[in-house]
């Protein structure tokens, strides 16, 4: 019988190992920036055309290599940064493994032009799916230059399963961020099909973050710093004011590395607890400096997992730090004396002089005298609370007795439950029969006993068929702000949205480009408030993000689901009785009124026999 083990050849292994490493256009932007900081860069430029798909060009000012090194960096396992097992456990550099050039030439054609600085001439090497074309003698600046063209061009099932541009383009300009934070004494730039998207010199920490997330960060960062023997921490963290119910502002570094850590993401989190609404992420920008020898940051292809060996004490190290700054530095503004533009101080003049505060004291006061203590002038703001809520209970039941037997609303045990014209009349005369439960479910009072409606998912379902009929109207109703609002967003952001402004013209919104990274809002929805207009749309490109991955729908679907979920009235938010009813009428009128456009149910009955039942228990 033949032997049927055989060894792969190195042009398969290097596809192999490319499917692990080079997952998408933006692991091989990681891999390229992370190579040159390695080579003491002081100055990178980064050059995309189409998502990365056509060219990933990334140009620094480094060491260079000898023509030896550049032909030997495409070597599987070939790498100057580790020579034995030993040296796994004190790895300080990005790209160790040697892994990276080898998967990028095996599934890309790659251009190298390298120089070093002392060498008059540079080296020129073209490869095409591993295969060395040619390597000779150019003229060059002093650094590396790899030009990464036609990604998977080799592996076009792989290419075929890349997504849309802006995706794509999206995850590049996040592998951008990471490594441009944690770099602030490199200038870094960005170009995306012959368009400048970021540029940023050498700064401070501080300076860098504002820098790449604008400037209204000056006055949300709060500074985080302790030492121990175990960790060393700093860095920043946003004030709780201005947590977003959006991801994309949370970063961990170790020794200088991007890291994903949700268990350390959760300690940074308990310690906002009470402080920040309920399900919204607080911002952080937090190094961390750990021996070595005490983490493991080769157990998973990307790099961005890293494996603690003592996880609880850097937990609870980082918690209190972020709890004492907050206690320390929440409270009053901090003075940074690296911001580059000029302070603006206010002192009081010289002649102000500072009232003493009034002390008003009763002479006639006595502890001992109860004749007073119950007078409702005395009472406290907790006594007059409860009396409030239970004057109002009082009056909700008093006027639901008086509520005609005839007034209620009858929902079909059919598919689509409908109300009958005759009840939704003696509804629309007496609408005391409905209230609101815990500011997030309107309660009434049907036939065969209760309704209970979830009011942020009918107001979605309201909304979202509203957004369809206004796409077959071609336009749906714009309400003109005598004041236009000035927004700004994340690069990223920005590039999606200057792409949807067309889209989402017809659902009422007009947005005109104002300068880099901005918008002007001239025009919003009639049926919404212009109080939060950043958070709706910030709201809205997330879950438009997130529908092109999990849910692949038309892209003015997508739209009209991610404007639905976002300018729904939120749980929490109190309705008028005219609010409420005005609901109920418009959920009605839908064509799907039980369920949600994410497929969640909408409404409830609680049947009278259900009541007795639990009752007689």
């Amino acid at each position: 019988m033949p032997d049927i083990i055989h060894l792969l050849p190195d042009s398969v292994a290097n596809q192999i190992a490319a499917g692990e490493v080079i997952q998408r256009p933006a692991s091989a932007v990681k891999e390229l920036l992370e190579n040159a900081i390695d080579a003491g860069a002081t100055s990178i430029e980064l050059i995309i055309k189409d998502a990365g798909k056509t060219l990933i060009q990334v140009i620094d000012n480094g060491s260079g290599m000898s023509d030896t090194d550049a032909r030997l960096c495409f070597e599987r396992h070939a790498t100057s940064k580790i020579k034995d097992a030993s040296d796994l456990f004190c790895i300080r550099t990005m790209g160790f493994r040697g892994e990276a050039l080898a998967s990028i030439a095996a599934i890309a054609q790659v251009e190298l032009k390298t120089r070093r600085h002392d060498d008059d001439l540079g080296t020129l090497l073209i490869l095409e799916g591993t295969d060395v074309k040619s390597q000779e003698i150019c003229q060059c600046a002093a650094g590396t230059s790899f030009a990464v063209k036609n990604l998977y061009f080799n592996v076009p099932a792989r290419r075929n399963f890349l997504k849309a541009d802006n995706i794509e383009s999206t995850h590049i300009t996040e592998e951008f961020y990471r490594v441009a934070l944690i770099n602030p004494q490199i200038a870094f730039s960005y170009h995306h099909n012959n368009k400048l998207v970021i540029q940023v010199s050498k700064s401070t920490f501080k300076q860098r973050i504002i820098n790449l997330f604008g400037k209204n960060f000056t006055e949300r960062l709060i500074p985080v710093e302790q030492e121990t023997n175990v960790v060393a921490i700093n860095g920043f963290i946003g004030k709780p004011e201005f947590a977003k119910k959006v991801r994309g502002e949370q970063y961990f570094f170790i020794n200088k590395r991007f890291i994903k850590h949700p268990y350390l993401h959760h300690a940074v989190e308990n310690a906002f607890q009470e402080l920040i609404p309920e399900k919204s992420i607080p911002s952080y920008f937090i190094q961390m400096e750990v021996d070595p020898k005490l983490i493991d940051i080769n157990i998973h292809p990307t790099k961005t997992e890293v494996k603690f060996q003592d996880e609880k004490t850097i937990y609870a190290i980082l918690r209190s730090v972020v709890k004492q700054s907050l206690g320390k530095f929440s409270l009053s503004p901090s003075i940074d004396f690296e911001v580059e533009p000029s302070l603006d101080l206010n002192p009081p003049p010289a002649s102000y002089i500072p009232k003493e505060p009034a002390i008003k004291i009763d002479p006639y006061y006595n502890p001992f005298d109860h004749s007073k203590a119950f007078k409702p002038s005395n009472e406290s703001p907790r006594e007059r609370s409860n009396k409030q809520n239970w004057e109002k209970l009082f009056d909700i039941r008093e006027t639901n007795q008086n509520v005609p037997e005839n007034t209620h609303i009858i929902v079909k045990n059919t598919q689509h439950k409908l109300i009958e014209d005759n009840e939704q009349a003696s509804l629309e005369q007496n609408h005391n029969n409905i209230f609101q439960l815990k500011n997030r479910y309107i309660v009434s009072t049907i036939s065969s006993g209760l309704l209970i409606i979830d009011q942020q998912r009918a107001h979605e379902r309201i909304l979202y068929e509203s957004y369809m009929a206004g796409l077959n109207n071609l336009h749906s109703v714009s309400q003109q702000q005598l004041f236009p609002q000035t927004i700004t967003f994340n690069p990223s952001d920005a590039d999606l949205l200057n792409e949807l402004r067309n889209d989402i013209f017809f659902f009422g919104f007009e947005i005109n480009e104002f300068g880099k990274n901005s918008f002007i809002i001239n025009g919003i929805p009639a049926d919404i408030e212009d109080t939060n207009i950043k958070e709706i749309l910030e709201g809205m490109l997330e879950s438009y993000k997130k529908n092109m991955i999990d849910v692949k729908v038309d892209k003015k679907i997508n739209l009209a689901l991610s404007l639905a979920r976002n300018m729904a009235v939120k749980p929490g938010k109190r309705l008028t009785e005219p609010e409420m009813q005005s609901i109920i009428d418009r959920l009605f009128a839908c064509s799907l009124p039980e369920i949600s456009p994410s497929n969640k149910k909408i409404l409830i009955t609680v049947t009278i026999d259900e009541l007795n039942e639990n009752f007689n228990k």
